[in-house]
């Protein structure tokens, strides 16, 4: 079976997680570059073959002076693969090796400047004194094993980077991973390209080719099924899918009573404008009864997930001889449900399909689960999607119920989807809406008083958020013009019946999340 996560384009890079919270941000960044990555726990590396061009250690929470700090055998590894050590990964190579790692003196966290680079360092090429930094590290290398280079300093750490005489094997103290390293992406290309000699192959294009090829052969005449809800990335795996089987691929959109303002009927129009072979399905009704008198986010997902599996599973079994259940998983999925602990903590369910493989007894395939969410965007574009589909902003796979805080139901929705509409479409119309990378609107169980006329009144107030971000894992909230906002607010308080007052959400991920619940 044909392992998608594995669809290496020639060559690949791995990257072993030891817990940072940037190891995300490491793979995007090469992938950027258009290097294809793979990340793994520490004590789970992968099969090594002669696609591997070089290998990078994270960073990491602990430190390598704890008892239960993260450790390494690296005998299958060093010397014989270009090897970048970030931070934790640098002070591992360092105390390996029999050289000193000691509390710093003062927590260096944030930025710092390069005050010394070696004038022939590959990996600094191109990089100037001065240059911007970011550290976050308590630790740090006071003293060098034998046979190390120092190739960077600032002015308060000495030994900001480092190589091994005579080896392809660098580590460094900072982050260039982080967006506040200014050359971070240098040095990142200079390891990739000028130190492990990739030859940058791995673009959408190529992805959607040789994913289209790999499908024909994995799943043949076989039937497939797979739940469709309007966002990119169900539509991408359809498509491609669509074009690896054409007549053999069988989707289901599940209009669960928690969709956008007329969205069921727009979106079922598109999918069959784009020569998909999709059902829609109205089970609104089933989703209102799963969740009348819950209130718990966390029950309300599990009760949306349920209904959905039943759906989904009894309009399945009226198809003949299925036997793949395609997901539209993408890789912080995948991320997500590793740890270099074990299983990673609930921070919320996931909305994908959880439950089905079991339930259906069906083979699983995900075509997308080596792609991060803006790959998916460029994958569709190759594939020409339509950019009503594709330029999306992401929407929880359980609606609007995870934003409608409190019990859900029927006339909630109705009010929330017209708030919505109100706020999405004027964010269109002002053309900010490609500015923005998701916004939408939170029912709150907050009545306030008001006056309309000579009325006074006691109702709902909503939410809106519009937040900015490059991948989802942290956001900034957007500075929307104010009389935008102030029109917004008059239309929703003017023509949603129910609603009395608007806010504006200012908080950023983290703390916050983007979604309320």
């Amino acid at each position: 079976m044909i392992d998608f996560l594995s669809l290496r384009m020639r060559e690949m890079v791995l990257i072993l997680d030891f817990g940072s919270q940037y190891t995300q941000l490491i793979a995007r960044r090469l992938r950027e570059l258009n290097v294809y990555c793979e990340i793994h726990p520490y004590n789970s590396i992968p099969t090594l073959d002669k696609s591997l061009k070089g290998v990078i250690l994270s960073g990491s929470p602990f430190s390598v002076k704890d008892k239960d700090a993260p450790q390494l055998d690296l005998s299958k590894i060093i010397g014989k693969y270009p090897m970048l050590g970030v931070c934790y990964g640098a002070q591992l190579l360092a105390e390996n090796n029999n050289g000193v790692v000691a509390p710093a003196a003062t927590r260096e966290y944030g930025r710092a400047n390069l005050s010394f680079i070696a004038p022939d360092s590959k990996l600094f090429q191109g990089i100037s004194v001065g240059s911007q930094v970011w550290m976050s590290h308590a630790d740090t290398i006071v003293e060098l094993p034998d046979g190390f280079d120092k190739i960077a300093s600032t002015n308060d750490v000495e030994f900001a980077g480092f190589r091994i005489k005579d080896e392809n094997i660098y580590g460094i103290q900072f982050h260039p991973e982080v967006y506040h390293s200014d050359d971070g992406m240098t040095l990142l290309k200079n390891f990739i390209v000028g130190v492990c000699g990739c030859s940058q192959n791995w673009t959408p294009g190529s992805f959607a080719e040789e994913s289209i090829k790999s499908l024909k052969e994995e799943l043949g005449n076989d039937k497939v099924v797979l739940g469709l809800s309007g966002g990119v990335d169900s539509t991408v795996a359809a498509i491609l899918l669509n074009q690896a089987i054409p007549g053999n691929l069988y989707g289901i959109f599940v209009d669960n009573g928690l969709l956008r303002k007329n969205e069921f009927e727009s979106v079922l129009e598109q999918y069959k404008q784009m020569g998909l072979n999709v059902k829609g399905v109205d089970a609104k009704a089933e989703f209102y009864a799963a969740l009348k008198g819950i209130s718990d986010p966390e029950k309300k997902r599990k009760a949306i997930g349920k209904a959905f599996i039943d759906v989904f599973d009894r309009e399945a079994k009226e198809i003949e001889n299925v036997k793949w259940l395609a997901q539209g998983t993408i890789y912080p999925d995948v991320i997500e449900s590793i740890s270099v602990k074990g299983p990673s903590a609930t921070i919320k369910s996931h909305h994908n399909v959880g439950g089905l493989p079991d339930k259906m007894n069906l083979k699983i395939i995900e075509p997308l689960k080596s792609l991060f969410k803006d790959e998916v965007r460029r994958v569709g574009v190759a594939l020409k999607i339509d950019d009503n589909i594709l330029m999306r902003h992401p929407f929880p796979g359980p609606g609007l119920g995870i934003r409608i805080i409190g019990e859900v139901n029927e006339e909630k929705v109705r009010i929330l989807q017209e708030v919505d509409h109100i706020f999405i479409s004027g964010l269109k119309n002002e053309g900010l809406y490609d500015e923005v990378w998701q916004a939408l609107a939170v029912l709150l169980p907050v009545r306030s008083v008001g006056v309309m006329g000579d009325e006074r009144t006691y109702e709902n107030t909503v939410a809106l958020r519009a937040v900015s971000s490059t991948d989802g894992m942290t956001a900034d909230w957007c500075h929307l013009p104010y009389a935008f906002l102030s029109k917004v607010s008059n239309d929703i308080i003017n023509k949603v019946k129910g609603i009395n007052r608007v806010v504006y959400d200012i908080s950023s991920k983290p703390p916050a999340t983007i979604e309320w619940e």
